[in-house]
């Protein structure tokens, strides 16, 4: 992964200054990330990402006054190229479904988190793909007691719902050929179909709208690096 001779440029929003401490300890010595920006206050968040134009926030779940789902709608409305990556203490596949919804990348345990899965994490979603440690990916695995029902409003077949089931499992356009017995250039024209139709240009956001619209449970694309098409 490559980000060229700049630093990716963080800001950090945490309830506690020891948490933000804690951070900047475990990135000081990387070489790719330099800490711009930090703050134990909500109206000081919305002005670091205003004034400074960050690449990624790393975000505190427990902020008070407002909660982290809010903040995140909050903060990508004044940047929306920002890059938002969660710390929490709670693995709960509710919390961690309406938080991608509101448009996080990533999502760590503040408990389990080491230096080297915070660096990969920070490094993965800046390139665009998403990151969720293994006890939440393990958590969000689990058969959800109700499925959201399918709000499927572009009118997607199934076979397009198979597909974007499986470019959400990394599958590659020769390997949705072989599973379907068709040619790439079919799957490719499918995908592209499928991009159109919600309006989209990116896996990623086609992955958010089928989520959003119950075509997809957030398990399907753990660890899955989403990319440009």
């Amino acid at each position: 992964m490559s980000i060229g001779n700049d630093k990716i440029r963080l800001v950090i929003v945490a309830d506690h200054q020891m948490l933000i401490d804690g951070i900047k300890s475990l990135l000081k010595s990387d070489k790719h990330f330099e800490v711009v920006g930090e703050t134990t206050k909500i109206p000081d968040a919305i002005g670091l990402v205003n004034s400074l134009q960050p690449d990624i926030l790393l975000n505190d779940i427990d902020m008070p006054d407002m909660s982290a789902i809010e903040l995140t709608k909050l903060l990508k409305s004044v940047l929306p190229s920002l890059h938002v990556l969660v710390l929490s203490i709670h693995n709960d596949r509710a919390m961690i479904s309406e938080i991608v919804k509101a448009g996080a990348l990533g999502y760590l345990l503040k408990s389990t988190t080491s230096k080297e899965e915070l660096a990969m994490a920070l490094l993965k979603i800046y390139n665009g793909g998403m990151y969720f440690i293994d006890d939440v990916s393990a958590e969000m695995m689990r058969p959800a007691v109700e499925s959201k029902p399918v709000n499927n409003q572009v009118n997607l077949t199934s076979r397009e719902v198979e597909n974007v089931k499986l470019i959400a499992e990394e599958y590659n356009n020769a390997q949705i050929a072989d599973k379907f017995f068709i040619s790439e250039r079919n799957v490719e024209t499918h995908r592209k179909n499928i991009l159109r139709k919600p309006n989209t240009h990116t896996v990623l956001g086609l992955v958010k709208f089928a989520m959003g619209n119950g075509i997809l449970q957030l398990g399907n694309f753990f660890m899955c690096d989403l990319v440009n098409v």
